[in-house]
């Protein structure tokens, strides 16, 4: 048996599992623990944790170097451990979504082959100065946080495709971001900002640009014709 189901059970402990067992699925249960014997069965690729009431997550998840796909969310942790950065087979999807985070580990950055990061509803003012590590992100998803700024390094992430930042309180946003050249949806709904860098119109590839929201934003001469040449933007 490779993939266990147990989703929606009322689980308070999670059962004996199968030493072949590569894919475990978790979702809404009442577990408050994680127990260390999960972190014996390393054949595991696929593992979601998500809506129970687990507020720690131990390091020894980094024995899990086969696991390609992590969900977390909707639990009640205000830390994670540096270790999720350990994680080198995690290329597919992390999700640590509605939780009580207020930081965002530097050591996630590692994650080099991850594709997907999804870090909404959380209460994280900052991030890392240096994002270049997320190399291979094409999604990332960081709504409804308390964020003020993104740091110059964000420009770096040169395979994103998405990137939402929906509720937050951005005033401005790095020139940097000019550089995100396969970009195709900018989510900016519901911040502060007041004007956007010239170096957005050379966003070629951007079809959606969503400012709905931003009371005081001044639009810029250029963005009309960037909405002429092909982009969508929500005002």
């Amino acid at each position: 048996m490779t993939s266990v189901e147990l989703s929606g059970q009322g689980l308070t402990s999670v059962p004996s599992l199968p030493p072949e067992v590569k894919r475990l699925d978790l979702y809404k249960n009442s577990l408050a623990a994680v127990p260390s014997s999960l972190w014996t069965h390393t054949r595991l690729e696929v593992l979601n944790l998500a809506a129970n009431r687990l507020s720690s997550l131990p390091p020894g998840i980094s024995a899990l170097k086969s696991l390609h796909t992590l969900d977390l969310g909707h639990n009640e942790f205000d830390t994670l451990p540096d270790e999720l950065g350990d994680l080198a087979g995690l290329t597919e999807y992390l999700y640590v979504s509605d939780n009580r985070l207020t930081s965002f580990p530097p050591a996630w950055c590692r994650l080099d082959r991850l594709r997907y990061l999804g870090c909404t509803d959380n209460r994280i003012s900052s991030l890392p100065a240096d994002l270049s590590g997320f190399a291979a992100l094409r999604e990332l998803r960081l709504y409804r946080n308390g964020l003020t700024a993104l740091p110059e390094s964000i420009g770096a992430l040169g395979a994103l495709r998405e990137l939402h930042l929906r509720g937050n309180r951005l005033t401005s946003l790095p020139s940097s971001i000019g550089s995100l050249s396969e970009l195709r949806q900018l989510d900016l709904r519901e911040n502060l900002l007041v004007s956007l860098p010239a170096s957005v119109a050379g966003l070629s590839k951007l079809d959606k640009l969503d400012l709905r929201w931003n009371k005081h934003f001044r639009e810029p001469a250029w963005l009309r014709d960037f909405e002429e040449a092909g982009c969508m933007v929500l005002r």
